[in-house]
């Protein structure tokens, strides 16, 4: 379409809907003027009488760059979206969830995830939108860890179901006894007699009440719904009148708003009548799967484990949307891909959208064997890949989680990152963190009571003193006032998540001043999630560059404390180090320029050289063995 759009209503509100020119055909000559696109507002379809049954609208503004992933992902095919930390991908991704439910409601998605953490926030977000929960299905051992207190899970949902379709028989003896229809005590006991009922007395009182007011005409008075409508006896408990009596046209679009009510309300036991006919839970799981879910969640590992499974129960769907797809092995990102059969007349697969997000500058698959790992380059996701050769993606670019100082210390590493209008307005923002003189700092933990660096069993690697240290400071961070809930402490190493839970039960749990934090996680566990503060050991260096930018990524607006401990440290380790402290004091080294220049600079009875604009590099911490904290950081970085 080449033209112009025009906006009949310019101060309308959302939503819209875009009319588009009828198109002419080829051998038409060009038309004399442009063909204009009309966007014209509409109302949204209200489908019951009652408030508490209206949708529930999303309260998010997305972006430009969020909104063109979400159209990407309505087309068919590959979309892949790039979400830098904080840019709201769970966000994006639950919009595409919604919108492939409601514009296509006869198709289903399945939701895949690295870890249970980042499903289950996934899946609580699409819990709580307009989505109905009789569509919702989670698999796996993760489920008891959703906010929720629904039950997701197969045998939850067929429960679920049986007391659903319990509910509405009991509504539809209701609607008997107040029609005062004689011989329909037997309409509340099955699904199949409610189903007889609906079509012998609701649907024949509806299409007899539309006749009667075709013949009525419009000369008729206001007053014609309400005399006429059937059905006012089923809705006694609204809390206004149902009818106006002023005019007509309202009056009738507010009885078929009753009638909808009622029509969707036979078409909820329609589908509860498969579980009525099958007699055991074993059936009516595999149903529930196979047929009447509309949105499946698992994580990688389940569909591996279940892919057997699954190819047996015949299980189908035409969505595929997988969040944290960067830190999936290349060949577990295949397998959701290849849990259906195709299908037998045209042997082509029924999938028909693949949307992969995720973040390659972060934690990438984890390997434990160091030659599949360093040779044949297995720690590559599928996600990585594509976006090396040049698949074409979409970019998230305004991140809306930390302040912009602590957003500095990852900001370089994408291409163009943003902030939020709120993160430059928002007071949480921009009020200092009491106690501390910056917003971000790192301290070099020396050997605590002659002890540094200890691993009481092979690979469970400690460091007390650090641990002592991060106790300390939440302890403090306590009695100035902060809440438990807005502090997290993490680290690298299950030996040193152990050693930190430890000390924080003996030091703070006993004690109602202090409790204990909101999580105590390593990096891995921790990815995905957010909050205030984030108090960090990192023990020793190990995949500095990839861990680090995930470490720096979980804090909103709180003190970034690092504890690293240098001793015993390989150069290669120290000196990733240094490039550390650099990034903390947002000193990056000033660019190399030729020799012959520098040494003109300083030429024998020249002034002296101007100093250069660029920042100068701050040193390493220091090795002292008493925790000091290092040099001022920039003015930008102070609180």
């Amino acid at each position: 379409f080449v033209g112009s759009v025009r906006c009949v209503y310019a101060t309308a509100r959302p939503p819209f809907k875009l009319l588009m020119p009828p198109p002419e055909p080829p051998d038409a000559p060009p038309p004399a003027e442009p063909r204009v696109a009309v966007l014209r507002p509409y109302s949204l379809r209200v489908i019951s009488p009652y408030p508490q049954d209206a949708p529930r609208m999303n309260a998010v503004r997305f972006t430009p760059t969020q909104v063109d992933a979400i159209v990407a992902s309505a087309h068919r095919g590959l979309a892949v979206v790039v979400g830098p930390p904080g840019t709201g991908k769970t966000d994006t991704a639950v919009q595409m969830i919604a919108n492939l439910c409601h514009a296509r409601p006869r198709e289903r998605t399945l939701v895949v995830a690295h870890s249970n953490q980042a499903l289950n926030d996934i899946f609580d977000k699409v819990a709580g939108r307009e989505l109905d929960e009789r569509y919702l299905l989670r698999l796996g051992h993760g489920e008891g860890d959703l906010a929720s207190d629904k039950d997701f899970s197969k045998a939850g949902r067929v429960n679920y179901m049986l007391g659903r379709r319990l509910q509405l028989l009991v509504q539809v003896e209701d609607m008997a006894a107040s029609l005062g229809i004689v011989g329909a005590d037997g309409a509340g006991y099955t699904c199949e007699g409610a189903r007889f009922f609906f079509h012998e007395h609701i649907l024949a009182k509806w299409e007899a009440f539309i006749d009667a007011l075709g013949r009525a005409g419009p000369d008729a008075p206001p007053s014609r719904v309400a005399d006429l409508f059937p059905f006012s006896a089923l809705f006694p408990d609204l809390s206004e009148p149902l009818f106006g009596r002023q005019d007509a046209d309202t009056d009738l679009a507010a009885a078929r708003v009753c009638y909808e009510h009622l029509r969707r309300l036979f078409a909820e036991l329609d589908e509860c009548r498969a579980f009525e006919l099958l007699r055991n839970s074993h059936d009516r799981g595999n149903y529930l799967l196979t047929k009447h879910a509309r949105v499946i969640a698992m994580t990688c590992t389940h569909a591996s484990l279940k892919r057997a499974e699954l190819l047996s129960l015949d299980f189908q769907y035409d969505n595929l949307l997988m969040e944290e797809a960067a830190q999936v092995l290349e060949v577990e990102t295949f397998v959701p891909l290849v849990l259906q059969r195709p299908d037998p007349a045209t042997g082509r697969s029924r999938l028909q959208r693949v949307v992969l997000i995720g973040d390659h500058h972060q934690l990438p698959p984890v390997v434990k064997n160091a030659a599949f790992q360093k040779y044949s380059r297995l720690d590559q996701s599928l996600f990585s890949r594509l976006v090396r050769l040049g698949v074409p993606t979409t970019t998230l670019d305004l991140q809306g989680r930390a302040r912009a100082q602590l957003a500095d210390l990852y900001r370089w590493r994408y291409t163009s990152l943003g902030d939020l209008p709120a993160v430059r307005t928002d007071p949480r923002f921009l009020r200092a963190n009491a106690g501390f003189a910056h917003v971000r700092q790192l301290v070099h933990v020396g050997p605590y009571r002659g002890q540094g660096e200890s691993a009481p069993v092979p690979h469970f690697i400690q460091n007390l003193g650090e641990a002592e240290y991060v106790v300390a400071t939440y302890m403090l961070m306590r009695l100035l006032g902060y809440p438990p809930s807005s502090i997290s402490i993490i680290t690298p190493y299950n030996g040193q998540r152990a050693l930190i839970a430890d000390v924080v039960a003996r030091r703070c749990t006993p004690y109602a001043e202090f409790g204990a934090p909101a999580k105590i996680a390593t990096t891995d566990k921790f990815q995905g999630q957010q909050n205030d503060f984030i108090l960090l050991s990192l023990v020793r260096c190990v995949r500095w560059r990839a861990r680090a930018r995930s470490l720096w990524t979980r804090p909103s607006r709180g003190y970034l404390q690092t504890a690293g401990n240098a001793a015993g440290a390989s150069a290669r380790e120290k000196a990733l180090g240094t490039w550390l402290s650099r990034q903390l004091m947002r000193a990056r080294p000033p660019p190399r320029r030729p020799t012959r220049a520098r040494v003109d600079s300083y030429r024998i009875g020249s002034p002296s050289p101007s100093p250069s604009p660029s920042p100068s590099p701050s040193p390493s911490p220091s090795p002292s063995p008493s925790p000091s904290p290092s040099p001022s950081p920039s003015p930008a970085a102070d609180a």
